[in-house]
């Protein structure tokens, strides 16, 4: 079974879904692309045959007819699954999805704590999403109140929603110094908001099939498709403005090791330029608009993550965060891995800027390139010079 990895690079914003997308166009219809990390606040834009799509909770291959299976390292959010999953019908036929059962759920009162606290934070806020996905991992990692796609489709689920409501967010709140009754949390303990979130619940159970990450097909190709990127891995420095998941190889090993994956093709995916959206350091940070024309229709300006803010890459401190990353995977299994570029288009007269120890470079595409792959000391497998794979 040929199996393959698409991790970012960077910040996040590299272009994972397109080169998900790419990659499946060559693969198949039988293609099943596994999320291996992260939850909903996950934005993989797709551009091809026409259609243009964000992906959130579905695979990046679902445009190409590919199924979705959500791991156990997934957060799961049901309220925004079902607003996808209507989008995506729109496209053609309903997307399939399968789910580890001991995948966590993301609840209403998650997503009101984070952005009662984000917004609490004033001047120091994180540049949260406000989706919940922090809130959730914390709740599900230190409390007894964790909820799992399992208990989706089980008959106690409203009273496990009620303990998550009644027990664990009066405490979570008093933690945080936040208002129970105010802001965000104004209709937390509304009988009709657990109710219709219990219908949300039963609706994703309904939709999705429960199957193992141990079970995943022992035919067709698969793809493990990564969220964020490795410089916001939770182990990464800059705490606590990172994600609370692992980006890259760990979880992406943990679950081929667990469905007797012993290969891995593992795809690195980089802009031409560094990005981050949302608050906290950055490699480098200066504009850019002398080197490219940036067109980004996905990562506009808004409440929780800001502006999208630009540097220029260093080759080499790309090299060093590639090269830990698959330390990782050790000797548990063989990887193989390259790198892909995106946003070439945006380069300005096929030229660009990067970083070369103290100094800024510049000088011809082909020549960063070239410096990136001495750098990483990996081939390239794919450079995109258009926004969309058509």
């Amino acid at each position: 079974m040929r199996a393959y990895a698409v991790i970012g690079a960077n910040y996040g914003d590299e272009g994972k879904g397109r080169t998900v997308d790419w990659l499946a166009a060559s693969l198949g219809p039988d293609v099943v692309v596994v999320r291996s990390n992260g939850g909903a606040q996950a934005g993989h834009t797709v551009v091809t045959g026409g259609r243009r799509h964000v992906f959130h909770h579905f695979g990046s291959a679902t445009l190409r007819q590919g199924r979705t299976h959500l791991s156990r390292f997934m957060v799961s959010h049901p309220i925004l699954f079902a607003d996808e999953r209507e989008t995506l019908i729109g496209f053609g036929d309903p997307p399939q999805v399968t789910a580890d059962p001991r995948g966590w759920v993301t609840t209403p009162w998650d997503m009101m704590v984070n952005q009662a606290v984000e917004l609490a934070r004033g001047g120091r806020r994180h540049g949260s999403c406000g989706l919940g996905f922090g809130e959730t991992v914390g709740r599900s990692e230190q409390t007894s109140c964790a909820l799992t796609v399992a208990d989706l489709c089980r008959p106690d689920l409203a009273g496990k929603l009620r303990a998550i409501r009644d027990e664990w967010l009066p405490v979570r709140c008093a933690e945080l110094g936040i208002d129970l009754n105010a802001g965000p949390l104004a209709f937390a303990a509304a009988d009709a908001l657990l109710e219709r979130f219990v219908e949300q619940c039963r609706a994703f159970s309904e939709r999705v099939v429960l199957q193992s990450d141990a079970d995943l097909p022992r035919r067709g190709p698969i793809i493990f498709e990564a969220a964020q990127g490795l410089l916001l891995d939770q182990g990464a420095a800059g705490f606590p403005f990172v994600t609370r998941s692992s980006t890259g190889l760990a979880n992406i090993t943990a679950i081929a090791t667990e469905a007797e994956i012993g290969e891995l093709e593992a795809i690195y995916v980089t802009r031409c330029y560094l990005t981050r959206h949302g608050r906290g350091g950055m490699e480098d940070e200066r504009s850019i608009d002398h080197w490219f024309s940036v067109d980004d229709a996905t990562n506009l300006p808004n409440p929780w993550q800001e502006t999208l803010r630009f540097g220029l890459l260093d080759p080499a401190r790309l090299g060093r965060r590639i090269a830990a990353d698959l330390a990782v995977a050790g000797d548990t299994m063989a990887v193989t891995p390259s790198l892909a570029i995106t946003c070439l288009d945006q380069a300005r007269d096929d030229r660009l800027g990067w970083i070369d120890g103290a100094e800024v470079r510049g000088g011809p595409v082909r020549e960063m390139m070239a410096e990136l792959e001495m750098a990483t000391r990996l081939p390239w497998t794919a450079e995109f010079w258009t926004p969309s794979n058509e």
